[in-house]
Protein backbone atom coordinates (compact mmCIF):
# COMPACT_ATOMS: atom_id res chain seq x y z
CA UNK A 1 0.00 0.00 0.00
CA UNK A 2 1.71 3.32 -0.58
CA UNK A 3 1.98 5.95 1.81
CA UNK A 4 -0.54 8.02 2.85
CA UNK A 5 0.30 11.82 1.62
CA UNK A 6 1.39 14.20 3.80
CA UNK A 7 -1.58 16.86 5.15
CA UNK A 8 -0.47 20.02 3.59
CA UNK A 9 -2.78 21.68 6.41
CA UNK A 10 -0.26 20.36 9.30
CA UNK A 11 2.07 22.49 10.68
CA UNK A 12 5.87 21.72 10.07
CA UNK A 13 8.54 22.03 12.70
CA UNK A 14 10.38 25.10 12.25
CA UNK A 15 14.27 24.83 12.72
CA UNK A 16 15.33 25.60 16.35
CA UNK A 17 17.38 28.66 16.73
CA UNK A 18 20.87 28.33 18.02
CA UNK A 19 21.57 29.56 21.71
CA UNK A 20 24.35 31.86 22.48
CA UNK A 21 25.97 30.29 25.56
CA UNK A 22 29.46 30.30 23.27
CA UNK A 23 29.11 33.95 23.57
CA UNK A 24 28.93 34.14 27.36
CA UNK A 25 31.94 31.76 27.40
CA UNK A 26 33.93 34.22 25.50
CA UNK A 27 32.84 37.13 28.24
CA UNK A 28 33.83 35.24 30.74
CA UNK A 29 37.62 34.43 29.27
CA UNK A 30 37.70 38.27 27.83
CA UNK A 31 37.17 38.98 31.42
CA UNK A 32 39.97 36.78 32.61
CA UNK A 33 42.55 38.41 29.93
CA UNK A 34 41.65 41.12 30.85
CA UNK A 35 42.19 41.12 34.63
CA UNK A 36 45.78 38.92 34.07
CA UNK A 37 46.99 41.80 32.23
CA UNK A 38 46.24 44.33 34.34
CA UNK A 39 48.07 42.81 37.36
CA UNK A 40 50.40 42.11 35.01
CA UNK A 41 51.25 45.33 33.69
CA UNK A 42 50.43 47.35 36.67
CA UNK A 43 54.08 46.71 38.05
CA UNK A 44 55.57 49.00 35.38
CA UNK A 45 54.14 51.55 36.03
CA UNK A 46 54.71 50.83 39.91
CA UNK A 47 58.43 50.59 38.87
CA UNK A 48 59.64 53.87 39.56
CA UNK A 49 58.14 54.37 42.61
CA UNK A 50 59.08 51.19 43.65
CA UNK A 51 63.00 51.68 42.79
CA UNK A 52 63.10 55.20 44.58
CA UNK A 53 61.52 54.14 47.72
CA UNK A 54 63.32 50.76 48.03
CA UNK A 55 66.47 51.62 46.26
CA UNK A 56 66.75 49.47 43.49
CA UNK A 57 68.88 49.93 40.38
CA UNK A 58 67.52 49.23 36.79
CA UNK A 59 69.58 45.99 36.76
CA UNK A 60 67.56 44.94 40.11
CA UNK A 61 64.04 46.20 38.48
CA UNK A 62 65.37 43.57 35.82
CA UNK A 63 65.72 41.00 38.04
CA UNK A 64 62.31 41.59 39.62
CA UNK A 65 60.59 41.21 36.30
CA UNK A 66 62.40 38.46 35.23
CA UNK A 67 61.25 36.52 38.28
CA UNK A 68 57.95 37.02 36.87
CA UNK A 69 58.87 35.62 33.54
CA UNK A 70 60.74 32.94 34.54
CA UNK A 71 58.14 31.41 36.59
CA UNK A 72 55.74 31.97 33.80
CA UNK A 73 58.22 29.93 31.26
CA UNK A 74 58.45 27.12 34.25
CA UNK A 75 54.53 26.65 34.52
CA UNK A 76 53.69 26.73 31.26
CA UNK A 77 53.57 23.58 29.60
CA UNK A 78 52.55 21.27 33.10
CA UNK A 79 49.33 23.89 33.88
CA UNK A 80 48.68 23.56 30.78
CA UNK A 81 48.59 19.51 30.43
CA UNK A 82 46.85 19.45 33.76
CA UNK A 83 43.83 21.70 31.83
CA UNK A 84 44.17 19.09 29.23
CA UNK A 85 43.42 16.31 31.76
CA UNK A 86 41.62 17.62 34.62
CA UNK A 87 39.31 20.49 32.40
CA UNK A 88 39.85 23.96 31.77
CA UNK A 89 37.48 24.87 34.85
CA UNK A 90 39.12 23.91 37.80
CA UNK A 91 42.65 24.77 36.55
CA UNK A 92 41.41 28.54 35.18
CA UNK A 93 39.70 29.29 39.18
CA UNK A 94 43.06 28.23 40.23
CA UNK A 95 45.20 30.47 38.34
CA UNK A 96 43.02 33.22 38.89
CA UNK A 97 42.74 32.78 43.18
CA UNK A 98 46.56 31.85 43.16
CA UNK A 99 47.72 35.26 41.06
CA UNK A 100 45.16 37.42 42.62
CA UNK A 101 46.94 36.81 46.35
CA UNK A 102 50.42 37.22 44.75
CA UNK A 103 49.51 40.37 43.19
CA UNK A 104 47.90 41.57 46.73
CA UNK A 105 51.41 40.23 48.78
CA UNK A 106 53.23 42.71 46.30
CA UNK A 107 52.57 45.49 48.26
CA UNK A 108 53.91 44.09 51.20
CA UNK A 109 57.14 43.77 49.98
CA UNK A 110 60.01 45.69 51.34
CA UNK A 111 63.21 44.92 49.71
CA UNK A 112 64.57 43.22 45.92
CA UNK A 113 64.68 39.61 47.55
CA UNK A 114 60.79 39.72 48.74
CA UNK A 115 59.93 41.28 45.42
CA UNK A 116 61.93 38.94 43.27
CA UNK A 117 60.27 35.91 45.43
CA UNK A 118 56.89 37.41 45.10
CA UNK A 119 56.74 38.05 41.73
CA UNK A 120 58.34 34.71 40.76
CA UNK A 121 55.27 33.30 42.92
CA UNK A 122 52.86 34.93 40.88
CA UNK A 123 54.27 34.35 37.40
CA UNK A 124 53.78 30.59 38.66
CA UNK A 125 50.32 31.33 39.38
CA UNK A 126 49.34 33.02 36.19
CA UNK A 127 51.15 30.22 33.97
CA UNK A 128 48.75 28.07 32.12
CA UNK A 129 46.02 30.39 31.76
CA UNK A 130 46.38 31.27 28.16
CA UNK A 131 47.09 27.38 26.98
CA UNK A 132 43.72 26.60 28.74
CA UNK A 133 41.84 29.76 27.50
CA UNK A 134 42.99 28.19 24.01
CA UNK A 135 41.63 24.66 25.18
CA UNK A 136 38.55 26.05 25.59
CA UNK A 137 38.23 27.95 22.30
CA UNK A 138 38.87 24.45 21.07
CA UNK A 139 36.10 23.19 22.87
CA UNK A 140 33.21 25.89 22.48
CA UNK A 141 33.84 27.68 19.24
CA UNK A 142 33.35 26.04 15.65
CA UNK A 143 36.43 26.49 12.88
CA UNK A 144 35.23 29.10 11.33
CA UNK A 145 34.55 31.78 14.27
CA UNK A 146 37.72 30.98 15.72
CA UNK A 147 40.39 33.94 14.54
CA UNK A 148 37.66 36.11 15.55
CA UNK A 149 37.36 34.60 18.74
CA UNK A 150 40.89 34.55 19.24
CA UNK A 151 41.15 38.41 17.83
CA UNK A 152 38.64 39.69 20.60
CA UNK A 153 39.96 37.44 22.87
CA UNK A 154 43.39 38.96 22.62
CA UNK A 155 42.56 42.58 22.49
CA UNK A 156 40.97 42.10 25.59
CA UNK A 157 44.35 41.28 27.29
CA UNK A 158 45.73 44.14 25.49
CA UNK A 159 42.71 46.25 26.65
CA UNK A 160 43.83 45.27 30.54
CA UNK A 161 47.39 45.98 29.69
CA UNK A 162 46.63 49.61 28.15
CA UNK A 163 44.20 50.09 31.06
CA UNK A 164 46.96 48.87 33.76
CA UNK A 165 49.71 51.82 33.64
CA UNK A 166 47.36 54.93 33.20
CA UNK A 167 44.95 53.49 36.26
CA UNK A 168 47.60 52.17 38.17
CA UNK A 169 49.67 56.13 37.41
CA UNK A 170 46.89 57.55 38.61
CA UNK A 171 46.16 55.07 41.38
CA UNK A 172 49.56 54.90 42.84
CA UNK A 173 49.31 59.02 43.04
CA UNK A 174 46.49 58.84 45.43
CA UNK A 175 46.63 55.92 47.61
CA UNK A 176 50.26 54.90 47.37
CA UNK A 177 52.03 51.81 44.94
CA UNK A 178 51.34 49.28 48.16
CA UNK A 179 47.68 50.11 48.00
CA UNK A 180 47.23 49.98 44.18
CA UNK A 181 48.39 46.15 43.73
CA UNK A 182 45.73 45.31 46.96
CA UNK A 183 43.11 47.29 44.45
CA UNK A 184 44.06 44.98 40.93
CA UNK A 185 44.30 41.62 42.96
CA UNK A 186 41.04 41.71 45.05
CA UNK A 187 39.18 41.66 41.02
CA UNK A 188 40.78 38.40 39.67
CA UNK A 189 38.93 36.53 43.14
CA UNK A 190 35.22 37.74 41.85
CA UNK A 191 35.77 36.79 38.68
CA UNK A 192 37.28 33.28 39.70
CA UNK A 193 34.21 32.58 42.13
CA UNK A 194 31.66 33.62 39.31
CA UNK A 195 33.42 31.34 36.56
CA UNK A 196 33.50 28.44 39.34
CA UNK A 197 29.67 28.80 39.62
CA UNK A 198 29.00 29.56 35.85
CA UNK A 199 31.69 27.65 33.16
CA UNK A 200 31.51 24.06 32.31
CA UNK A 201 34.20 22.39 30.12
CA UNK A 202 32.10 20.76 27.61
CA UNK A 203 29.00 22.53 26.25
CA UNK A 204 27.18 19.58 26.13
CA UNK A 205 28.01 19.76 30.27
CA UNK A 206 25.74 23.24 30.44
CA UNK A 207 22.40 23.63 31.05
CA UNK A 208 21.71 26.94 28.45
CA UNK A 209 22.94 25.03 25.53
CA UNK A 210 20.65 23.99 23.44
CA UNK A 211 20.70 21.00 20.78
CA UNK A 212 21.27 23.58 17.63
CA UNK A 213 23.92 25.26 19.30
CA UNK A 214 25.50 22.01 20.24
CA UNK A 215 25.19 20.66 16.70
CA UNK A 216 26.91 23.96 15.40
CA UNK A 217 29.82 24.06 17.57
CA UNK A 218 30.33 20.01 17.40
CA UNK A 219 29.93 20.15 13.08
CA UNK A 220 32.85 22.87 12.77
CA UNK A 221 35.13 21.29 15.55
CA UNK A 222 37.89 18.63 14.88
CA UNK A 223 38.52 16.84 17.81
CA UNK A 224 39.65 13.38 19.11
CA UNK A 225 37.22 11.42 20.62
CA UNK A 226 37.57 10.18 24.38
CA UNK A 227 35.21 8.89 26.55
CA UNK A 228 34.87 12.37 28.33
CA UNK A 229 33.56 13.28 25.06
CA UNK A 230 31.46 10.43 24.73
CA UNK A 231 30.04 11.34 28.09
CA UNK A 232 29.70 14.84 27.61
CA UNK A 233 27.06 14.07 24.10
CA UNK A 234 24.97 11.65 25.56
CA UNK A 235 24.38 14.28 28.54
CA UNK A 236 22.44 16.31 26.56
CA UNK A 237 19.68 13.72 26.50
CA UNK A 238 20.62 12.60 30.34
CA UNK A 239 19.95 15.21 33.61
CA UNK A 240 21.90 12.78 35.79
CA UNK A 241 24.74 13.46 33.10
CA UNK A 242 24.24 16.39 32.33
CA UNK A 243 24.74 17.45 36.18
CA UNK A 244 27.60 15.50 36.74
CA UNK A 245 31.74 16.35 35.97
CA UNK A 246 33.90 13.44 35.82
CA UNK A 247 37.33 13.98 37.64
CA UNK A 248 39.16 13.96 34.67
CA UNK A 249 39.75 13.19 30.99
CA UNK A 250 41.63 9.70 29.58
CA UNK A 251 44.13 12.09 27.20
CA UNK A 252 46.80 9.94 25.81
CA UNK A 253 50.64 10.71 26.45
CA UNK A 254 52.08 13.80 24.55
CA UNK A 255 54.13 12.09 21.56
CA UNK A 256 57.70 14.21 22.92
CA UNK A 257 59.56 12.81 20.43
CA UNK A 258 57.20 13.93 17.09
CA UNK A 259 57.08 17.47 19.03
CA UNK A 260 60.50 17.50 19.49
CA UNK A 261 61.09 17.23 15.81
CA UNK A 262 58.41 19.01 14.34
CA UNK A 263 59.51 21.92 12.39
CA UNK A 264 56.67 23.68 12.72
CA UNK A 265 56.38 23.67 16.18
CA UNK A 266 59.97 25.31 16.56
CA UNK A 267 59.23 28.27 14.11
CA UNK A 268 56.68 28.56 15.76
CA UNK A 269 58.38 28.65 19.26
CA UNK A 270 61.32 30.49 17.89
CA UNK A 271 59.01 33.12 16.30
CA UNK A 272 57.37 33.60 20.23
CA UNK A 273 60.87 34.26 21.39
CA UNK A 274 61.16 37.22 18.91
CA UNK A 275 57.46 38.82 19.58
CA UNK A 276 57.56 38.78 23.10
CA UNK A 277 60.93 40.75 23.08
CA UNK A 278 59.27 43.39 21.46
CA UNK A 279 55.99 43.32 23.52
CA UNK A 280 57.63 42.68 27.01
CA UNK A 281 59.98 46.03 26.24
CA UNK A 282 56.80 48.03 26.39
CA UNK A 283 54.96 46.33 29.33
CA UNK A 284 57.71 45.97 31.55
CA UNK A 285 60.05 49.05 30.78
CA UNK A 286 57.85 51.54 28.34
CA UNK A 287 56.96 53.82 31.32
CA UNK A 288 60.47 54.44 32.60
CA UNK A 289 61.68 54.85 29.00
CA UNK A 290 59.07 57.56 28.73
CA UNK A 291 60.36 59.51 31.97
CA UNK A 292 63.79 58.61 31.89
CA UNK A 293 64.51 59.05 28.00
CA UNK A 294 61.76 61.68 26.84
CA UNK A 295 61.58 63.56 29.95
CA UNK A 296 57.95 62.77 30.95
CA UNK A 297 56.06 62.88 34.30
CA UNK A 298 55.23 59.74 36.23
CA UNK A 299 51.29 60.16 35.04
CA UNK A 300 51.77 60.91 31.38
CA UNK A 301 54.00 58.55 30.76
CA UNK A 302 51.75 55.99 32.09
CA UNK A 303 48.73 57.95 29.97
CA UNK A 304 51.30 57.77 26.61
CA UNK A 305 51.78 53.91 27.23
CA UNK A 306 48.30 53.14 27.87
CA UNK A 307 47.65 54.88 24.38
CA UNK A 308 50.91 52.02 22.91
CA UNK A 309 49.28 49.27 24.19
CA UNK A 310 45.71 50.57 22.96
CA UNK A 311 46.99 50.36 19.60
CA UNK A 312 48.40 46.98 20.51
CA UNK A 313 44.69 45.79 21.65
CA UNK A 314 43.04 47.10 18.67
CA UNK A 315 45.77 45.11 16.45
CA UNK A 316 45.18 42.05 18.07
CA UNK A 317 40.74 42.80 16.97
CA UNK A 318 42.07 43.32 13.64
CA UNK A 319 44.27 40.39 13.27
CA UNK A 320 41.40 38.32 14.41
CA UNK A 321 39.56 39.73 11.42
CA UNK A 322 42.06 39.31 9.06
CA UNK A 323 42.37 35.61 10.04
CA UNK A 324 39.25 34.65 9.53
CA UNK A 325 39.15 37.04 6.17
CA UNK A 326 42.17 34.91 4.98
CA UNK A 327 40.78 31.82 6.08
CA UNK A 328 43.81 30.47 7.61
CA UNK A 329 42.46 27.68 9.47
CA UNK A 330 41.26 26.14 5.76
CA UNK A 331 44.61 27.73 3.77
CA UNK A 332 47.15 28.07 6.63
CA UNK A 333 49.90 28.90 4.18
CA UNK A 334 48.63 32.37 4.01
CA UNK A 335 50.10 32.84 7.58
CA UNK A 336 53.72 33.42 5.16
CA UNK A 337 52.10 36.39 3.93
CA UNK A 338 50.29 37.62 6.96
CA UNK A 339 53.15 37.42 9.40
CA UNK A 340 56.10 38.89 7.33
CA UNK A 341 54.01 41.59 6.26
CA UNK A 342 52.96 42.79 9.91
CA UNK A 343 56.36 42.61 10.99
CA UNK A 344 58.31 44.41 8.25
CA UNK A 345 55.09 47.35 8.78
CA UNK A 346 56.18 47.01 12.63
CA UNK A 347 60.25 47.15 12.04
CA UNK A 348 59.48 50.73 9.46
CA UNK A 349 57.15 52.67 11.87
CA UNK A 350 59.59 51.81 15.08
CA UNK A 351 62.55 52.78 12.88
CA UNK A 352 60.80 56.13 12.20
CA UNK A 353 59.61 56.73 15.53
CA UNK A 354 63.20 56.54 16.83
CA UNK A 355 63.88 59.81 14.22
CA UNK A 356 61.30 61.90 15.55
CA UNK A 357 62.22 64.33 18.52
CA UNK A 358 58.35 64.87 19.47
CA UNK A 359 57.21 62.84 21.93
CA UNK A 360 53.77 62.76 20.93
CA UNK A 361 54.52 61.50 16.91
CA UNK A 362 56.98 59.36 18.48
CA UNK A 363 54.17 57.64 20.86
CA UNK A 364 51.72 57.16 17.93
CA UNK A 365 54.08 55.58 15.55
CA UNK A 366 55.36 53.23 18.30
CA UNK A 367 51.62 52.36 18.54
CA UNK A 368 51.66 51.69 14.74
CA UNK A 369 54.31 49.62 15.38
CA UNK A 370 52.44 47.79 18.46
CA UNK A 371 49.56 47.27 16.25
CA UNK A 372 51.32 45.39 13.37
CA UNK A 373 53.06 43.32 15.86
CA UNK A 374 49.58 42.15 17.81
CA UNK A 375 47.68 41.71 14.54
CA UNK A 376 49.89 38.67 14.28
CA UNK A 377 48.67 37.11 17.74
CA UNK A 378 45.73 35.52 16.17
CA UNK A 379 47.35 33.88 13.12
CA UNK A 380 50.05 32.40 15.57
CA UNK A 381 47.29 31.44 17.84
CA UNK A 382 45.43 29.86 15.08
CA UNK A 383 48.55 28.03 13.51
CA UNK A 384 49.58 26.55 17.06
CA UNK A 385 46.00 25.27 18.08
CA UNK A 386 45.80 24.18 14.12
CA UNK A 387 48.80 21.70 14.90
CA UNK A 388 48.73 20.75 18.51
CA UNK A 389 45.52 18.54 17.91
CA UNK A 390 43.86 16.57 21.24
CA UNK A 391 47.05 18.11 22.82
CA UNK A 392 46.51 21.85 23.06
CA UNK A 393 46.61 22.96 26.42
CA UNK A 394 50.45 21.06 26.95
CA UNK A 395 51.57 22.22 23.38
CA UNK A 396 50.45 25.49 23.05
CA UNK A 397 51.92 25.88 26.20
CA UNK A 398 55.06 24.53 25.10
CA UNK A 399 54.89 27.01 22.29
CA UNK A 400 54.20 29.93 24.10
CA UNK A 401 56.46 29.63 26.66
CA UNK A 402 59.14 29.84 24.72
CA UNK A 403 58.56 33.19 24.89
CA UNK A 404 59.83 33.68 28.13
CA UNK A 405 63.27 33.54 26.41
CA UNK A 406 62.72 36.65 24.27
CA UNK A 407 60.44 37.72 27.38
CA UNK A 408 63.89 37.62 30.02
CA UNK A 409 66.04 38.51 27.37
CA UNK A 410 64.23 42.35 26.66
CA UNK A 411 63.56 42.71 30.44
CA UNK A 412 67.40 42.23 31.53
CA UNK A 413 68.72 43.91 28.46
CA UNK A 414 66.78 47.12 29.28
CA UNK A 415 68.17 47.34 32.39
CA UNK A 416 72.02 46.54 32.02
CA UNK A 417 71.59 48.58 28.79
CA UNK A 418 70.54 51.48 31.03
CA UNK A 419 72.65 50.94 33.40
CA UNK A 420 76.03 50.14 30.77
CA UNK A 421 75.43 53.38 29.55
CA UNK A 422 74.32 55.41 32.11
CA UNK A 423 78.17 54.75 33.62
CA UNK A 424 79.43 56.02 30.73
CA UNK A 425 77.86 59.26 31.58
CA UNK A 426 75.04 58.85 29.06
CA UNK A 427 71.60 60.13 29.74
CA UNK A 428 68.21 60.77 28.15
CA UNK A 429 67.37 59.53 24.68
CA UNK A 430 70.98 58.26 24.16
CA UNK A 431 70.74 55.88 27.24
CA UNK A 432 67.43 54.70 26.40
CA UNK A 433 67.10 54.49 22.86
CA UNK A 434 69.95 51.78 21.53
CA UNK A 435 67.50 49.43 23.24
CA UNK A 436 64.55 49.94 20.53
CA UNK A 437 67.32 49.99 17.87
CA UNK A 438 67.81 46.09 19.01
CA UNK A 439 64.00 45.62 18.76
CA UNK A 440 63.82 46.69 14.96
CA UNK A 441 66.05 43.93 14.35
CA UNK A 442 64.50 41.34 16.37
CA UNK A 443 61.13 42.43 14.33
CA UNK A 444 62.92 42.10 11.27
CA UNK A 445 64.03 38.25 12.23
CA UNK A 446 60.38 37.52 13.30
CA UNK A 447 59.68 38.53 9.35
CA UNK A 448 62.11 36.39 8.29
CA UNK A 449 60.89 33.14 10.54
CA UNK A 450 57.27 33.07 9.24
CA UNK A 451 58.46 33.31 5.75
CA UNK A 452 60.05 29.87 6.19
CA UNK A 453 56.83 28.53 8.59
CA UNK A 454 55.67 25.72 7.32
CA UNK A 455 52.12 24.03 8.72
CA UNK A 456 51.71 20.42 9.55
CA UNK A 457 50.24 19.25 12.91
CA UNK A 458 52.64 17.09 14.82
CA UNK A 459 50.76 13.80 15.03
CA UNK A 460 50.95 13.60 11.00
CA UNK A 461 54.81 13.50 11.42
CA UNK A 462 53.63 9.33 12.90
CA UNK A 463 52.98 9.13 9.15
CA UNK A 464 56.14 10.31 7.51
Amino acid sequence: MPPAPENPFEPTAEPQTASRVRYFVLAWLCALSGILYLDRICISAALGRISEELQISNTGGSFVLMAFTLAYGLFEVPTGRWGDQWGARKILTRISMWWSAFTILTGLCNGLTSLIIIRFLFGAGEAGAFPNAARVVSRWFPQQERGRVQGILLAASQTGGAIAPWLAAALIEDIGWRMTFAAFGSVGFLWAFGFWLWFRDEPSQHTSVNPAELQLISAGTTRHETPQNSTSRNSKNNPNLRNSTPNHELVPPVPWALVLASPSVRMLSAIMVCASFNSYIYFSWFPRYLEKGRGLLPADAGMMTSVVLACAAAGTFFGGWVVDRMQISKYPARSRIAGPTAFLTAAACLSSALLCSDYRLAVLLTGASCFATQATQSLWWSCAIGISGRHTGALFGLMNSAGVFGAMTSQLLVGLLADALGRLKLSGRAQWDPIFYINCLVLLTAAGLWLKFVFKPVENNAQT
